[in-house]
């Protein structure tokens, strides 16, 4: 072992400040080089790399589904699309983040389809007539509500306020007529042009303040195998819907007349959770248009995940959410990120859950 003390002592004093500096910085070193490490690989295991910290993940306040960046209270779009067999295949309607189908006259269905404004879907119809319980669907949203033209009924409760409206009647550059279909089934729009009139009405100061309340959400938790499924009579076979649940994708797939209903682009309609609205439905006049009770609450089902979940449906008043709770609990049930389609029918008899 060397003498360290020895040799000091036979260093000339005049030298000795400067070797003792030269091992304080040499200590200093190996301390540093010791700790040095640690520090590096805080808080992972041994033989193990530094991992980056995770990104944050938010959901969609309007679908549930996980997004990249925190998004506020987005403006909605509500657009009537046409669901007669002339109007077929229809476009845009896989890519609404919820989809209300109910009965017009003569008992065929009609959606009323709800995009987020930060959605780009290029082609979205054939847009069709308005309707009075559409409007009550819409303002639940402060959507803007896109249509052409009207029942009686329907005009004049938006002449009279309290809907942010689109009529192609009064606003024909927002829409466009296709070459290939013959009239009324060939009106159609899109989120750029809801967005391009969305922008001019803020402008000058009649966008609503948009307050609407969220439902809450979860993952699929698809079953691998076969689960429930629902069955619609709308008034005529050619309008029956059926919707088969997939346990592989965790998703419900829609067919119509018996054939996969399909989009002009190709795509089957499917939804992550499918619920049905059980309510008061009435023929009002010889045309056979419909009055559909909208506020309230009644009996109800909501099928995900393979299983259905008997139902209460509540929508307190036109501009509040409807939403739907377990019968069994009395809890609001949390619905399946994704989309969700409800179909609006006036007797249990008139579906069939199996």
């Amino acid at each position: 072992m060397i003498d360290v003390r020895g040799a000091i002592s036979r260093i000339k004093k005049a030298d000795r400040p400067k070797l003792v500096g030269l091992l304080v910085v040499l200590v200093l070193a190996v301390s540093v080089a010791a700790v040095l490490p640690k520090f590096m690989y805080q808080g992972t295991e041994r033989g193990e790399e530094a991992q980056p910290p995770q990104e944050a993940v938010y959901r969609h306040p309007l679908s549930g589904i996980s997004v990249s960046e925190q998004i506020d209270s987005p403006q909605v779009f509500a657009v009537m699309v046409d669901n007669h067999e002339e109007a077929w295949p229809p476009s845009g309607v896989d890519q609404a983040f919820l989809v209300i189908e109910a009965p017009v006259e003569a008992g065929i269905p009609r959606m009323l389809a709800f995009f987020s404004e930060e959605q780009t879907v290029d082609e979205i119809g054939p847009v069709r007539s308005a309707r009075p319980y559409c409007l009550d669907w819409a303002a639940e949203f402060d959507a803007l509500y896109a249509h052409v033209g009207g029942s009686n009924a329907a005009l004049d409760l938006i002449a009279s306020g309290g809907t942010f409206d689109l009529n192609q009647y009064w606003w024909g550059e927002y829409f466009w007529r296709a070459s290939d279909r013959y009239a009324p089934h060939n009106v159609y729009t899109s989120t750029e042009l809801l967005n391009a009139f969305y922008t001019m009405r803020e402008e000058v100061g009649v966008a609503p303040t948009r307050l609407y309340d969220l439902w809450t959400f979860k993952d699929p938790e698809p079953t691998g195998k076969d689960g429930i499924g629902l069955y619609v009579d709308f008034w005529a076979p050619v309008y029956t819907v059926d919707w088969e649940y997939d346990g592989e994708t965790g998703q419900y797939f829609r067919s119509q007349f018996g054939e996969p209903h399909v989009t002009e682009a190709g795509e089957q309609i499917v939804a992550d959770n499918v619920a049905v609205v059980v309510t008061d439905i009435e023929i009002i006049d010889n045309v056979g248009r419909r009055k559909i009770r909208t506020t309230g609450e009644g009996e109800g089902s909501v099928l995900q995940d393979g299983i259905v979940i008997e139902a209460m449906w509540k929508k307190p008043s036109k501009s509040e959410r409807l939403k739907f709770y377990s019968r069994a609990t009395g809890e609001e049930i949390v619905m399946n990120a994704g989309v969700t389609w409800i179909e609006v029918v006036g007797s249990e008899e008139d579906i069939s859950i199996e």
